[in-house]
């Protein structure tokens, strides 16, 4: 195919080749009867060069051109011919080629049809001779098969009457089996009867015996209530009595403190117009010197102050489930050595277990003994304050 499509290709240029020369020989022929004036023109001319030319002479040179055109277009058409010629030959060359290589396409079609044929003949033979020798396999497998069925129907009979033979002596050594068994279970059942009831006669023995010894430890116990509740109502009245002599030794030594602080208020009281009136007189004999004092004291009375909080703070455990916004109030009052005189509630938080919380905090910071370290004139303010208590500050 790609030969006979190469040659159609070649085909297209011998034809316009020839059409142009065709063409070229039209042209030709039409054009003839401008150029045929020329001799006339010319005849003219020599005419008025040379008046001896004649009419034959004219005559004889305008035959001579036509004779030239006539040979010049006989040239023209032979060439044309020429041309077409070839091109016949060349479509007939190719016309043959072409017409060559379609006769061996048949040919090989009816070659590969009859390969094809062929091929298909011996497969419908080999198919046939495996259909065949499958068939005999079939059949082979199918009298094996029959042959197996027919054995193993034998072999199921035989097993199923070895198989009731078996079933009917298990039945008859089964029957044996129970009547020996029921024969046990009544002798079983009378003995465990009787043991049932030397069982029952020993649990009711033993249950009365039990009813006793439960009587009796019931009037043990009652007896060991009574002792007990009597020895608590009597630890009770001793608690009692202990906590009331607590109380007036307490409230006696309350007294005393009271009197006491009353005693140091009105000596501090005495002191402090001593000291007010001598820092009078200081201060009218140095004003710079006891206004410097007074500051560096307020300093170190904030310092303590600050450091009471810090110290209170780190040794208070907050309890649990404290309510919102709950706050108390703590008033101190330590001893001219920073220790702790009293710590009480003077505002309550309302919350029993937050009010021991600061309590058991101002116990577990003391003593303050920094307090020692402020001047002597500050000390006294400082040995009594308030410092106010809420969930993660003190004031």
């Amino acid at each position: 195919m790609a030969r006979h499509d190469q040659r159609v290709g070649y085909g297209l240029p011998v034809i316009l080749a020839v059409a142009l020369h065709v063409a070229v020989v039209v042209f030709s022929v039409i054009s003839l009867p401008d150029r045929d004036p020329e001799p006339t023109s010319s005849s003219i001319v020599q005419a008025t060069l040379v008046s001896t030319e004649t009419t034959t002479d004219q005559a004889q040179r305008a035959e001579e051109a036509r004779a030239r055109a006539q040979a010049r277009e006989a040239e023209e058409q032979r060439q044309a011919e020429e041309a077409a010629r070839q091109a016949e030959e060349a479509a007939a060359a190719e016309e043959a080629a072409r017409q060559a290589e379609q006769q061996e396409q048949r040919e090989a079609e009816v070659r590969a049809r009859e390969e094809a044929r062929q091929a298909a003949e011996a497969e419908a033979a080999r198919r046939a001779e495996e259909a065949e020798q499958q068939a005999r396999l079939r059949e082979q497998q199918e009298e094996a098969r029959r042959q197996r069925e027919a054995e193993e129907a034998e072999r199921q009979r035989q097993a199923e009457e070895e198989a009731e033979r078996r079933r009917q002596a298990e039945e008859e050594a089964e029957r044996q089996r129970q009547a020996e068994e029921e024969a046990e279970r009544q002798r079983q059942a009378e003995e465990e009867a009787e043991r049932q009831r030397q069982a029952e006669e020993e649990a009711e023995r033993q249950r009365e015996a039990e009813e006793e010894a439960e009587r009796q430890r019931q009037a043990e116990e009652e007896a060991e209530r009574q002792r007990q509740a009597e020895e608590e109502a009597e630890r009770q009245r001793q608690a009692e009595e202990e906590a009331e002599r607590q109380r007036q030794a307490e409230e006696e030594a309350e007294r005393q403190r009271q009197a006491e602080e009353q005693r140091r208020r009105e000596e501090a009281a005495q002191r402090a117009a001593e000291e007010a009136e001598a820092a009078l007189q200081r201060a009218i004999e140095g004003e710079s010197e006891a206004v410097a004092n007074a500051q560096q004291g307020q300093e170190a009375a904030n310092s303590f102050i600050n450091l009471v909080r810090r110290a209170v703070e780190q040794a208070w455990v907050i309890p649990l489930n404290v309510p919102q916004g709950a706050s108390a109030d703590v008033s101190v009052r330590l001893g001219p050595s920073g220790e702790l005189f009293t710590a009480t509630i003077s505002q309550s938080s309302g919350d029993s277990a937050f009010d021991r919380s600061v309590i058991q905090a101002v116990e577990a910071a003391a003593p303050f003994s920094e307090l020692r370290q402020l001047p002597a004139t500050v000390q006294r303010d400082y040995r009594q304050f308030i410092l106010r208590f809420r969930p993660g500050d003190v004031r």
